[in-house]
């Protein structure tokens, strides 16, 4: 501002007025106290012109509170909220440095938030427990601190981390004032220079109102942010809900309009955007939609599939949502039993009302198996009935016949009988379950005496059925691949074959019988089955499956119609067609053999040739027979079927 130009008064009623010209034109303080006028009218004007700079410094300190305010009051986040705190901060008490800390309640300390003009990494990630440091006084006592020289003020609890990070920023002079609102302390507010400087008590208040202004302001802000979050997530919770209502609907209305639970499986599919898949309580694949994965035909690499994977989680017994590499699953359940799993996957990360979406298609599953299942216990009561007809005996021929004929089973064509006997009394259901997916759906399967009992059907017309066993032994070793019913006139590879199956899951011994083609012969068919069950068990072959025919001399014993004929020639075979060949004794040799107690010498005796001879003979029978001729229990089916082959020669 311009000063008027007069020729200095040379009386102090000139020097008054000087003074008087220049606090009207508001000259500086130090333009004031430079006038040579009387002590009195100077030191007058000075505490005028003192008094008016602090006016005019508290005018420009309340607005620049008022530009903060509306700076911060357009700030929409508390992280932009604190960098404008700080940049003010510095701004108005016009320091090197301003720098903000926020309370850490579950850490009981400060750490740094935000800065403005700092240039040290580590000064802006120190962290200051309550009463360390300056900032930490502050911060324990919600009082201002401050410090022309931090260093040498022992007012202050100095540590290696703070001074370290204030040493590294080169921090000289520091004032801090707490952010509070009410009671209730936010952090703390810091205006720093790298060089020796006092504060006033000017520029303490004003540190202190941006202080209380910013407190306010971060409360509202956290306060207003607090709310959106939780509207926002009231509104998804609510969208959450009315989604899954709308799916509810969805499956209630597909159940309602008679669909089953490959409808339920399909609609949940193309909800979600993946494939599902529902299993019955054994584990075995009922319906799928979508791509989902192939299950494995075999379960010997665990984990590859990745429903399997979820077999060992313990997780999924307790009613709610698992997830496992990406794939989900619920079980489905009614009445505290297990009915089934009911699984998703290709669908990414589920939100929380996609996932009410798949324990609710798991809930309206559980009613549609519940109603499936008492349908098929009803349906399998009647069969089980049926098949207690069969095996004793009950009612007439023709109404057996005709009873089965309403199953959709001819008892007047060849078909094969199973007896499954499980280890577990308690998995007698899944047993008939697994046992009907193993036989078909052309089998007719019941319950009798603790068994289950399986009629197969052949799909193709077999060897001349006789009224109990078949006269032909299946070659051992016969795979398990083939359908039931292809099976059906091999009893001994069909009983082998749904051993085999159901023994992915569980221990099941069967025995088979066939072909038969008379509604009268189950009965006795059923006990021979029944005792080659029996005879399995103890002969410690528990878990596999067989026909009499494949006991050997145990087979003699529990079958009904023993063909001795074809026993000993399966044993003694190959000898008997070698000897008719080159007109050998190979049989009479291995008899002598075994009356002498297996030594060649005394046999050699018995048989008047040379012990080198037996011997010789000894390695042509073990070519013929094979290797395990001399095993125990080789040599007792091979000593049973000399005896036989003896009881039948003619006298």
């Amino acid at each position: 501002m311009a000063h008027p130009e007069t020729q200095p008064p040379t009386d102090e009623t000139g020097q008054v007025v000087r003074l008087l010209e220049l606090l009207a034109a508001d000259a500086p303080l130090s333009e004031v106290a430079a006038v040579d006028a009387p002590s009195p009218a100077r030191e007058l004007a000075l505490r005028i012109a003192g008094a008016r700079e602090v006016h005019q410094h508290r005018e420009a300190g309340l607005a620049a509170l008022l530009d903060t305010a509306r700076e911060l009051a357009a700030a929409s986040d508390p992280g932009s909220v604190l960098e404008a705190i700080t940049r003010r901060a510095r701004r108005l008490v016009g320091t090197d440095l301003a720098y903000l800390t926020l309370y850490d309640p579950e850490a009981g300390d400060t750490f740094m938030r935000a800065t403005d003009g700092s240039v040290s990494a580590a000064f802006q990630s120190v962290r200051l427990a309550l009463g360390a440091g300056l900032g930490g006084l502050v911060a324990s006592t919600h009082k201002p601190y401050w410090t022309a020289d931090y260093w040498s003020d022992e007012r202050f609890r100095h540590t290696s981390a703070i001074d370290g990070a204030v040493g590294e920023e080169g921090i000289i002079a520091i004032c801090g004032t707490p952010l509070l609102v009410e009671s209730h302390f936010v952090g703390v507010l810091f205006a720093a220079n790298r060089s020796s400087r006092p504060f006033t008590r000017e520029e303490v208040a004003l540190l202190g109102n941006l202080a209380t202004l910013a407190a306010v302001t971060l409360v509202q802000t956290r306060a207003l942010a607090d709310a959106e979050h939780a509207h926002e997530t009231v509104r998804q919770y609510a969208d959450g809900v009315e989604k899954a209502a709308a799916a509810h609907d969805r499956f209630a209305s597909l159940v309602l309009g008679g669909g089953g639970v490959d409808d339920l499986t399909a609609g949940l599919a193309e909800l979600l955007g993946g494939w599902a898949v529902l299993t019955d309580e054994t584990g075995a694949r009922q319906s799928a939609a979508g791509p989902a994965p192939e299950p494995r035909p075999e379960r010997r690499s665990r984990g590859a599939d990745p429903v399997e994977a979820f077999d060992s989680l313990p997780e999924l017994a307790t009613g709610r949502l698992v997830e496992h590499n990406g794939v989900y699953a619920v079980a489905v359940t009614a009445a505290r039993e297990r009915l089934g799993t009911l699984y998703v996957g290709g669908v990414g990360a589920l939100s929380d009302s996609e996932q009410r979406t798949v324990e609710r298609a798991g809930l309206v599953t559980a009613l549609v198996l519940l109603f499936e299942r008492q349908a098929a216990d009803a349906r399998q009561s009647a069969r089980n009935r049926l098949v207690s007809d069969l095996v004793t005996g009950r009612g007439s021929r023709e109404e057996r016949l005709s009873l089965a004929r309403t199953t959709g089973f001819d008892l007047q064509r060849p078909f094969s009988l199973l007896v499954l006997r499980g280890d577990d009394a308690a998995g007698h259901r899944a047993l008939l379950i697994s046992a009907s997916a193993a036989t078909g759906e052309n089998a007719l399967v019941g319950s009798h005496d603790g068994d289950v009992v399986a009629l197969v059907p052949a799909a193709h017309p077999g060897p001349e059925p006789r009224a109990i066993s078949s006269t032909t032994a299946a070659a051992a070793g016969a795979p398990s691949g083939p359908a039931a019913t292809d099976l059906a006139s091999d009893p001994d590879a069909l009983a082998r074959s749904v051993a085999a199956r159901i023994g992915k899951r569980t221990c099941v011994t069967v025995a088979g019988v066939g072909p038969i083609s008379d509604v009268d012969a189950v009965g006795v068919a059923h006990d021979e089955a029944a005792r080659t069950v029996g005879a399995l068990i103890a002969l410690g072959h528990r878990g596999q499956g067989a026909a009499a025919t494949q006991l050997g001399f145990a087979g003699l014993i529990v079958g009904s119609d023993p063909d001795v004929d074809d026993y000993v020639r399966k044993l003694l075979g190959p000898l008997a067609d070698y000897d008719e060949r080159r007109g050998t004794d190979l049989l009479g040799t291995l008899s002598a053999y075994f009356a002498a107690g297996g030594s060649p010498r005394h046999a050699a005796g018995t048989l008047h040739v040379h012990v080198n001879t037996v011997s010789q003979r000894l390695e042509r029978i073990g070519a013929l027979l094979g290797e395990s001729w001399q095993s125990p229990d080789h040599a007792l089916e091979l000593q049973i079927a000399l005896r036989l082959r003896a009881l039948q020669a003619p006298a």
